[in-house]
């Protein structure tokens, strides 16, 4: 059976958290399904150009500066709210492929109005077999431990 849950905050524009999955549930992995990001204050009021990137490696990836080809990397989301409109330009970029084992690693920015940055990430679980839980942890071992 597959196992769905929301994992969400606040963080300050710059700053960092530790999206704690080791020793969640043994034998399970987890898939990133959607990331998404919201202001936080003074909405419809003021301007705001946010974006978050989500790893699996040691260290974060800068939201304002991600690069593909960084195999941790494992979701990007940007939201643009312009003030006195009511539309937003939301964007997700998730690898829903990717097997989670380990801890992640979510670092938000405004790099308009410096406010706190609201997010939110969807994740569903997934049984493995013995064998396949060692490849996973492995890879993710090894994508860590190569920043």
């Amino acid at each position: 059976m597959n196992k769905e849950f929301v994992m969400r905050g606040q963080t300050a524009s710059g700053g960092t958290e530790i999206l704690n999955f080791s020793g969640l549930t043994p034998g399970y992995a987890y898939r990133l399904t959607q990331f998404v990001i919201y202001s936080s204050t003074n909405i419809g009021e003021a301007h705001y150009e946010m974006f978050g990137t989500l790893t699996a490696g040691k260290v974060a990836v800068s939201p304002i500066d991600p690069n593909f080809n960084n195999d941790g990397l494992i979701g990007v989301a940007s939201a643009i709210i312009t003030a006195g409109l009511a539309s937003s330009m939301p964007y997700e970029i998730v690898n829903d492929t990717f097997l989670i084992t380990q801890d992640l690693i979510l670092m938000v920015q405004d790099t308009q109005s410096n406010a706190p940055v609201n997010w939110q990430c969807k994740f569903i679980g997934e049984k493995l077999s013995t064998a396949e839980e060692a490849v996973t942890n492995y890879k993710q071992f090894t994508i860590s431990n190569d920043d």
